[in-house]
């Protein structure tokens, strides 16, 4: 395979974890190009069953390269305690498996602290944060008031630059929340603590991928989140606070001579969604509990119970289409199993008008889901690995799907192992 993505075509949690684990043989390098320990790709294979937020899914593969590219929300505490699982489960994580750009910038104690602040003083109009100081990280980012991990390599210049944003900051903890004040020695104590381990990471990735690139290695982007969660093309403004697009990934890689030659857009067979914001086809009481059980939908992160509700087709058209997805990876498929009869939201009514359109985020709390239904295979398929071994109706469903989508299903998850997959 060529250079590809693989992305979220929904709100996220659609599984992109196991299918970059799934894929990642066919690939040199594997790269994440934003967000930061947000959100987590689950991921099970002979290691056992790892939660993984910073650290690329191919980092199993003892023969790939994983990088952390200058658009991740570089959370140096999280990412060691991270590679500290990784490791106690037999995966090595050495700074010849994974690099770290130092133009990525750091996610600094104070980010999560504001992020908590703002939650809390938002009360019941909160975006629903997973409070890991991303929002606060990327205003940061974007008002040039970060510290590029490539300034721990300078003693000296970081220690005089965190002295002038600790001022800075502090008028924001103390002023507007009437918080305690960050001090600096709280903040080498940080990064004595985790910069220092850090360091041993870092290198120029956007000139080693580029000379890769141009040496023929073959490059998979790996995305964090979905397409409604994109901070522009999302469900604004309750969306994370970078590009979750595949259209990104050269640039959050920081290596835009990098073309992308495939995108594989993943969606799950039912819609699942953690955080607030408008849900369109959200079910409750004992049929989402029911779908929530079946499906182990929990977040990776927060552990706190997903939302659930039917596949969302009006969401997922739009999303492949922002993705710009030329191949869909449709996962849990399994999970639908119990089911007599499979939902499915076709169409939303807005205004009494039936639309197949995505609306803009403003109408979305106006809108309703139109649903039909298919008939249900009520049997385990978790052991079928061909498509023309799937019985009629969990067939039909799929060919539906990929019908309204208008992109092809090239894979079907029949389970969450590595090997629980169908190729078509």
């Amino acid at each position: 395979m060529s250079n590809s993505a693989i992305v979220g075509v929904n709100w996220g949690d659609e599984g992109k974890g196991r299918m970059v684990d799934l894929l990642t043989d066919h690939y040199d390098i594997v790269v994440r190009y934003q967000g930061g320990g947000n959100a987590g790709h689950t991921v099970i294979n002979r290691y056992g069953k790892f939660a993984l937020h910073l650290l690329p899914s191919g980092i199993f593969r003892a023969d790939v390269l994983n990088i952390l590219g200058n658009g991740v929300a570089l959370d140096a505490e999280n990412l060691m305690r991270e590679i500290d699982t990784v490791r106690e489960g037999g995966v090595s994580v050495t700074p010849d498996n994974l690099k770290v750009s130092c133009r990525a910038s750091l996610l600094l104690p104070w980010h999560r602290q504001l992020d908590e602040l703002e939650e809390k003083r938002l009360a019941d109009k909160k975006y629903g944060s997973t409070k890991q100081g991303i929002a606060p990280f990327y205003a940061d980012k974007y008002a040039k008031k970060t510290v590029m991990a490539g300034e721990l390599l300078c003693p000296d210049k970081l220690k005089a630059h965190l002295a002038d944003l600790l001022e800075w900051k502090n008028l924001t903890l103390t002023g507007v929340y009437g918080a305690e004040p960050c001090t600096m020695e709280q903040l080498m104590t940080w990064v004595e603590t985790w910069g220092e381990r850090l360091k041993p990471y870092l290198c120029d990735t956007g000139k080693l991928l580029d000379e890769a690139n141009r040496a023929g290695k073959r490059i998979l982007f790996e995305a964090q989140l979905g397409t409604l969660r994109d901070l522009d093309l999302g469900i604004y403004p309750y969306t994370t606070s970078s590009n979750t697009i595949a259209a990104y990934a050269p640039i959050g890689a920081g290596c835009p001579s990098v073309k992308l030659d495939h995108v594989v857009g993943v969606v799950k067979a039912y819609s699942t969604c953690v955080g607030e914001g408008p849900f369109t086809c959200e079910w409750f009481g004992e049929e989402a509990e029911k779908l929530r059980e079946a499906g182990g939908e929990y977040g990776a992160k927060t552990g706190r119970p997903r939302r659930v509700g039917p596949v969302d087709v009006v969401a997922t058209r739009y999303g492949a289409r922002m993705q710009a997805a030329d191949a869909i990876a449709l996962t849990k498929l399994d999970v639908l199993s119990y089911m007599d009869e499979i939902p499915v939201c076709e169409k939303y009514r807005v205004g009494g008008d039936e639309t197949d359109e995505f609306p803009l985020p403003m109408f979305l709390d106006q809108a309703e889901p139109v649903i039909r239904t298919m008939p249900g295979w009520k049997t385990d398929i978790s052991g079928i690995r061909r498509f023309e071994d799937l019985p009629e109706e969990a067939r039909s469903y799929v060919l539906y799907l990929e019908e309204q989508i208008g992109v092809p299903i090239r894979y079907v998850s029949v389970g969450p192992e590595r090997d629980s997959i169908i190729l078509r």
